[in-house]
């Protein structure tokens, strides 16, 4: 099933959905996920393996990380095609001083926030979508 495309109907449909937890980015080199590890997302890099994975099992396995992060997940199913919905939330949540680290799944999209800032980033994407669903309707 492919996803959806039209900008309006991505932003409208978000329904962004905190994770639990809090999330980490940490670089290993090599290729291999060290043992006791269970990444929600890999990437690899000239440097090394990049994992994003849960802050308690980087400490467990002793790694180095950077960027505690809350992670959202964008539950309307983008079609990875789908031109503007990246630029528009990240446009969003820029405007009030939040970054944010996108990894594209192939049905949704997951951003990666401060995780203090992580409910606050929430509610910037529900009014985003509230506010896009009232603009189609005029």
């Amino acid at each position: 099933m492919s996803g959806e495309s039209d900008l309006r109907k991505l932003l409208s449909g978000m329904r962004p959905e905190l994770n639990e937890g809090v999330y980490v980015f940490c670089n290993v080199p090599g290729t291999a996920v060290p043992a006791g590890t269970a990444p929600v997302a890999t990437v690899l890099e000239p440097e090394g393996l990049t994992l994003v994975l849960r802050q308690e099992e980087a400490d467990a396995a002793g790694l180095a990380y950077d960027y505690p992060a809350g992670w959202i997940t964008l539950r309307v199913h983008s079609a990875l095609d789908a031109v503007g919905l990246t630029a528009a939330f990240a446009t969003e949540l820029g405007a009030h001083g939040l970054s944010c680290n996108v990894i594209a799944g192939h049905h949704h999209d997951h951003l990666f926030v401060a995780a203090d800032r992580a409910a606050e980033a929430v509610a910037l994407l529900e009014d985003l979508a509230v506010r896009s669903g009232q603009e189609r309707s005029a």
